[in-house]
C-alpha cells in the first residue's frame, strides 16, 4: 500500500491529487505540525529533515512533492507519463523549473497574502514579486502556444506540477488577465474531478487552520 504522510493542507495535497488522476489506492498519513508530529522519532525515520510529504511504496522512500509526482508517473503511468523521450523530458524541465522558478515567487506571494493580515504586509515585497512573476507568466504563455498542454497535446505530470505551483498564485489573488492561455490551461488543469475531490476534502481543515493562525 502506497502511503502519503503530510497534512492535507500541506504540499502533501499535491501527492494526493496525483494519487487520485493514477487511480492507486493509497493510505493518506496526516500529520499535525502544531502537534510537531513530524518530529516523532517514528517520521524522522523516513524523513530525516521532519518535512512533508514524504511517500513509502515499497522499497522506495522519497521526499519532496514534485519529485514524488514524477516517481509516481513513472511508476504507474496511467497516460501521465508521455511515450516519447522528448516529452518526457519537458516533464521533467517545467517540474524543475516550478521547484526552482516559480514557487519562491508565488509562496513569497501568497504568505503575505494569507497568512498575513493587511496592514502587516510587505507592499514592497508584494511588487517586487509582481515584477518578478510577470516573465514566468510569459514563458509558460509561449510554451502554451506551441500545444494545449506542457508537454503536448494531453495532460500529463508536467501540467500538474506546475498547476500545484500555480494555486499560490491564485490563492493570493494573482491576476492572470494578461495571459489568457495560461489563465485557461490553469482552469483546466487544476479543475481535472480528481484535484477536486482532494480540494473538497481539503476546505474545511484550511478553514479551521486560517481561523486559528489569523485569531
Amino acid at each position: 500500500m502506497i502511503k502519503i504522510y503530510g497534512s492535507i493542507v500541506s504540499r502533501a495535497t499535491r501527492n494526493l491529487w496525483m494519487l487520485e488522476e493514477l487511480g492507486l489506492d493509497y493510505e493518506h498519513v496526516s500529520l499535525d505540525w502544531a502537534k510537531q508530529e513530524n518530529r516523532s522519532p517514528e517520521y524522522l525515520a523516513i524523513n530525516p529533515s521532519g518535512k512533508v510529504p514524504a511517500l513509502e511504496d515499497g522499497d522506495a522512500v522519497m521526499s519532496e512533492s514534485l519529485g514524488i509526482n514524477l516517481y509516481l508517473a513513472q511508476t504507474y503511468g496511467g497516460g501521465l507519463w508521455p511515450e516519447s523521450d522528448a516529452a518526457r523530458a519537458l516533464c521533467v524541465q517545467w517540474s524543475f523549473w516550478a521547484a526552482a522558478e516559480l514557487e519562491p515567487l508565488a509562496y513569497g506571494r501568497m504568505r503575505e497574502f494569507v497568512f498575513k493580515k493587511e496592514p502587516d504586509r510587505d507592499q514592497a515585497l508584494i511588487a517586487d514579486l509582481a515584477e518578478r512573476t510577470g516573465p514566468q507568466m510569459d514563458l509558460l504563455a509561449a510554451a502554451l502556444e506551441r500545444h494545449g498542454y506542457l508537454a503536448g497535446d494531453d495532460f500529463t505530470v508536467a501540467d500538474l506540477n506546475v498547476a500545484c505551483v500555480m494555486e499560490y498564485l491564485a490563492r493570493s489573488s494573482y491576476d492572470f488577465a494578461p495571459w489568457p492561455k495560461v489563465a485557461d490551461w490553469y482552469g483546466q488543469s487544476y479543475g481535472r474531478a480528481a484535484n477536486k475531490k482532494i480540494q473538497e476534502a481539503r476546505a474545511p481543515v484550511a478553514a479551521a487552520m486560517m481561523k486559528r493562525l489569523q485569531g
